[in-house]
């Protein structure tokens, strides 16, 4: 099974697919070794990803070059080729089995529950595990109101932030009286950091549109969108190839497997809008208008797309549907915590050695996360912050390490859940330039409609876009505090409501830096290029020459045995000698 996500792709995964294929045939084994192309595997700092079945052997950065010895070694001599295999950071045994290493060991699969198993492109592999025998449920077995109370009952959550509760939501829409409804689903994923649904539409888009059926039966709704962005273009490619197959086994259109119920899906690609994530100015995009939010009540369940009520949910929630239709409301249940039910994927980026996709149970300590799945701090730095929620999200401090991952523990950090975005920062981050980041990103996305949003985030970009170029003033962090507070309190919609959550949460858990920057004129992480003096301590200098080695420009001397230095005349201050010293040795 060789992963075709995008990252793998990106790395070679295709061209190591037709080394295999050449090989194989070369050694007339073609008819005996089956090469399959998948979705994301979610490992995807190891891309290209190979897992080998049924021995569920696990290979990483896999080349075309190689294939003739690993053809050769494992599948003629039976040896697994150790170059290969995967080894833990500070460890010498290599793991072989996928299941044991602990990327993968602390997971459980529900959304993903194909992941690497099936080819995302052939409707009959996903038929075979199961696939589509939900929908059968729900149209021939089940009422509208039966779905609903099933839904319901499992506390299912919605996936894209909110956290509203999906039968719930279903419900409301249900109870509406109209003879046109619809069902959509959001793909668009703007979140820096966040490919979590993009994920589940290139490996198994399938699972959503069974989602789709199941909660079209549930409001009897028979017609509904994919909104994605255009940015994805396997995931659109596989999609539309999902919608087509589906369509010819007669499990959408009109009269779904002869039980009367009709349902057509049709694919929006979207412009890439960061707030057309939000669900009124989702539907305004696909209106043809401009995708701006409108005021709410009311609310898309009674008015949605084409003043029509309309359910909208996100691919994870509708990926989670077909297994609780299937295998009841208490399997759903029995995993997580009393209020947050199951399980959520994860996109893990930042400074981890390990960096990919993953999904854990609800209430998991976020350590957990951190160091047993995301393999510690890379480099052996010290783990600091991580952002959750993407620019919408807040900082949780290594302080609060211990806590579980759920809506109501992170919500009482000051960040949120969100989609699913977790992006770790070690000691080299600076958190008044990662604020001004995010901000940055909110604030070229919003879409200007409401005042306290267009204008308050650019007043708080400007505040710390003076703060980090050294030019901070007296009373700049109390500022910052207050006109947050304002923007979240009055802005129309979900981006300017939460834009200022990465200030509150690092002026929450860093104030200090903040007042380093303003006081001082000195950034703690020597990130802030106008706040740094490049030059070399000599009390921390250790005369190992790593910086000297390192500088592109030739700015720095240095002779074995004496403290480097800086001429600050050459100097670009491209800090790759901060990058490269170990030991925090410039100033």
């Amino acid at each position: 099974m060789i992963c075709a996500g995008t990252g793998c792709v990106a790395n070679g995964s295709l061209k190591v697919k037709d080394a295999f294929d050449k090989e194989l045939v070369a050694r007339n084994l073609q008819n005996e070794i089956k090469v399959v192309l998948t979705g994301c595997n979610g490992f995807c700092a190891k891309g290209p990803v190979i897992v080998v079945y049924p021995e569920d052997i696990f290979y990483q950065q896999v080349r075309p070059e190689d294939v003739s010895h690993l053809v050769e070694e494992h599948f003629i001599k039976g040896r697994p080729v150790q170059k290969f295999l995967y080894t833990p950071p500070a460890k010498k045994d290599a793991i072989p089995v996928m299941n044991e290493i602990p990327f993968f060991k602390h997971q459980v699969l529900r959304a993903l529950r194909n992941r690497s198993l099936i080819d995302a492109e052939k409707i009959e592999e996903y038929i075979a595990r199961d696939g589509y025998m939900a929908a059968v449920k729900a149209l021939t077995e089940m009422t509208p109101e039966q779905i609903v109370a099933e839904m319901k009952r499992s506390g299912l959550r919605g996936r894209g932030g909110a956290g509203f509760l999906t039968g719930l939501k279903w419900e409301l829409c249900l109870k509406v009286k109209g003879d046109i409804k619809y069902i959509l689903c959001n793909g668009d994923e703007g979140d820096p950091g966040a490919f979590m649904d993009r994920s589940v539409m290139e490996a198994d888009p399938h699972s959503v549109l069974e989602g789709m059926i199941i909660a079209a039966k549930a409001i009897d709704a028979h017609y509904g969108y994919i909104y994605v962005r255009a940015e994805y273009p396997l995931a659109v490619h596989r999609l539309q190839l999902a919608i087509d197959q589906a369509k010819e086994r007669g499990l959408l259109g009109k009269d779904i497997l002869g039980t009367g119920f009709d349902l057509d899906i049709e694919i929006y690609q979207g412009a890439g809008a960061f707030v057309c994530g939000e669900e009124t100015a989702l539907m305004a995009s696909i209106e043809g208008l401009r995708g701006m939010p409108r005021p709410k009540p009311p609310f898309p369940v009674y008015k949605g797309l084409f003043q029509r009520p309309s359910v909208l949910n996100n691919v994870e929630t509708f990926a989670n549907v077909p297994p609780i239709i299937l295998h009841g409301a208490d399997w759903h249940a029995s995993l997580g915590t009393e209020k947050s039910k199951g399980t959520k994927v994860f996109a893990l980026s930042g400074a981890l050695n390990n960096i990919g996709l993953v999904e854990v149970p609800m209430g998991i300590p976020l350590k957990t996360i951190i160091y047993d799945i995301g393999g510690g701090i890379k480099g052996n730095r010290k783990f600091k912050a991580v952002q959750m929620g993407g620019p919408s999200g807040g900082c949780i401090p290594e302080s609060l390490i211990d806590t579980p991952v759920d809506y109501e523990n992170i919500t009482k950090t000051g960040a949120i859940m969100g989609s699913g975005g977790m992006v770790v920062m070690d000691e080299t981050t600076c958190m008044p330039a990662m604020a001004k980041f995010f901000l940055e990103f909110t604030e070229d996305e919003s879409c200007g409609k409401c005042v306290p949003c267009r204008i308050g985030n650019k007043t708080l970009l400007t505040i710390l876009e003076r703060i980090t170029n050294g030019e901070g003033r007296e009373g700049d962090i109390d500022l910052l505090l207050q006109l947050s507070q304002q923007v979240k309190d009055a802005s129309l919609c979900g981006l300017g409501q939460t834009s200022p959550n990465p200030i509150l949460t690092t002026i929450k858990y860093f104030r200090d830096e903040y007042e380093a920057h303003i006081h001082e004129k000195r950034c703690p992480a020597r990130v802030c290029t106008p706040l740094v003096k490049f030059k070399v301590n000599e009390e921390k200098c250790k005369k190992c020459g790593l910086c000297y080695k390192n500088c592109p420009v030739g700015a720095i001397t240095w002779e074995k045995g004496k403290v480097a230095s800086i001429d600050l005349e050459k100097c670009t201050k491209c800090k790759t000698c901060i990058k490269n010293c170990r030991f925090w040795a410039i100033d």
